[in-house]
């Protein structure tokens, strides 16, 4: 799954020069995966426990493989979406059943450290792919992306279908259908509305109506919850402040790390003409301290709260966004590595405490509850966060191109820079200097990286002022018994 969010994110020029369509329908390769991914693996878990584990990850794995095995031959950038959203379906029935599935085999300490292997195998997923997907696009094409995609994908079904035992909740009592459809159709909605802005502009009335619906859907699903006798987000959980800092920790990543991974890739291929394999060896940088660091932060918590833990490395990434505003277009390699091994060092902190952290909170008993929603708020969030961000960017390029073309081919042009598409922006801006529009795209990244880093503070403090009195002592024990 890291892979086929990270590759996607190298493989994105080459994607939008092979298959055409607008900056937005571009922004959606990615958007689509993560919405309907996040969105959905609440109402995945629902079904995994109604109708079986081991069911619903091997439909989850069998049609993440038939839908990877589609995108190397979707023929336009239509296609090419819903089959990314379609992808995102089959992702969330894959990770939710798989991990509902996986706590079935194990217990105690044997339980943490399976699932600590499975976020190893993440962080090896994010800090691999890019290099992985540059050199297979250098070799075979962006295409090969989704063929290696599928080999894992069938691997993991024969491992499943061998090993699995199936399980299911006697007392599940199915799909929170109405929560998940309104859930669903409030993301869908912001998404898209936030997308079309920097085209449309605010006060258009697509965007008007998008995010008017939006807000709707949103209304609609808390009355819905409110309601229903086993709701699919319990908002009594909320209650406790501890709990809301930790949903807001889960998004902090999303806005200091998820969206660099797009983003990046995007500056140093489209604008600075790096090769893939380069641009990909380059991002190892921001994501390789994933390897490690998580587990050393689960060794720190002997001496250190986990709250202090994750509040510190929270500061740590936002001195990196901070140094990396700095750094302008076309620095050397070495200038723009050491604040992305910044980034990635201190975001890594609280990455390996977050789902332990999510659990000891609230009450024991309510702990399953509070896992998916802290899951959904991380996964939902990147994919609201990328479509934010990118919206933030393209206004900010926008705004610096001032009156030097008419309103709709600035905003096309500051659109296309945004998604790295250098030459497209310079069709667009025939009286324009390449030199100037990468020097304008070149300080906008750099005000994006500022309001990112302002954002990271803010989610610090949040933190240290939030989790302040955390569960330090069961985390003790739950890493007692695993390190």
């Amino acid at each position: 799954m890291p892979l086929t969010f990270t590759g996607t994110a190298v493989a994105l020029p080459s994607i939008g020069q092979a298959l055409g369509g607008s900056p937005v329908a571009i922004a959606w390769v990615t958007n689509a995966f993560m919405l309907t991914f996040g969105s959905t693996l609440m109402a995945a878990g629902a079904l995994a426990d109604s109708y079986g584990r081991k069911r619903i990850f091997m439909a989850g794995v069998g049609l993440f493989a038939v839908f990877s095995l589609a995108l190397v031959f979707a023929p336009d950038i239509l296609i090419f979406d819903l089959l990314r959203a379609a992808q995102g379906f089959a992702a969330a029935a894959a990770f939710s059943g798989g991990m509902a599935a996986l706590a079935q085999e194990f217990d105690g300490p044997a339980r943490l450290r399976a699932f600590s292997i499975v976020g190893t195998s993440f962080g090896v997923g994010l800090s691999l792919g890019p290099v992985a997907s540059g050199l297979l696009i250098e070799a075979l094409g962006w295409r090969s992306i989704f063929l290696a995609v599928v080999i894992f994908a069938v691997l993991a079904f024969a491992f499943g279908w061998h090993a699995l035992k199936e399980s299911r909740d006697p007392t599940a009592r199915g799909l929170d259908r109405g929560g998940a459809l309104s859930f669903t159709a409030a993301l869908g909605l912001f998404t898209y509305g936030i997308l079309l802005a920097p085209e449309r502009g605010w006060s258009d009335g697509w965007v008007v109506g998008l995010l008017g619906g939006a807000s709707l859907f949103l209304f609609l699903f808390v009355a819905i919850e409110r309601m229903v006798s086993r709701p699919m987000l319990d908002l009594s959980l909320f209650a406790y402040p501890r709990f809301a800092g930790v949903q807001l920790l889960a998004a902090a990543p999303a806005y200091g790390f998820v969206v660099l991974l797009i983003l990046l890739p995007g500056r140093f291929i489209g604008i600075e003409g790096m090769r893939e394999v380069t641009a990909g060896t380059l991002m190892i940088a921001l994501s390789a301290p994933l390897l490690i660091l998580p587990i050393a932060a689960g060794l720190l918590t002997r001496w250190f709260r986990p709250a202090t833990i994750c509040g510190t490395g929270l500061l740590i990434s936002a001195g990196g966004l901070f140094w990396l505003s700095q750094i302008p277009v076309g620095a050397p390699v070495f200038a723009m590595a050491l604040p992305m091994l910044v980034i990635g060092t201190g975001i890594s902190l609280p990455w390996g405490l977050m789902d332990g952290l999510a659990v000891s909170v609230v009450p024991k008993e309510r702990a399953g509850m509070a896992t998916g929603i802290f899951s959904t708020t991380r996964v939902a969030g990147e994919g609201v966060a990328l479509a934010v961000v990118s919206a933030v960017l393209s206004m900010l390029v926008a705004g610096r191109m001032g009156g030097s073309a008419t309103p709709s081919d600035t905003a096309a042009a500051a659109q296309r820079l945004a998604a790295g598409d250098l030459v497209m922006a310079g069709k667009v801006m025939q009286g324009m200097d390449r030199t100037v529009l990468v020097s304008l795209y070149s300080d906008a990244f750099s005000d994006l990286l500022l309001f990112l880093t302002a954002i990271t503070l803010l989610t610090a403090l949040v933190v240290f002022v939030f989790l302040r009195a955390d569960a330090h002592e069961l985390l003790d024990e739950q890493v007692d018994g695993v390190w």
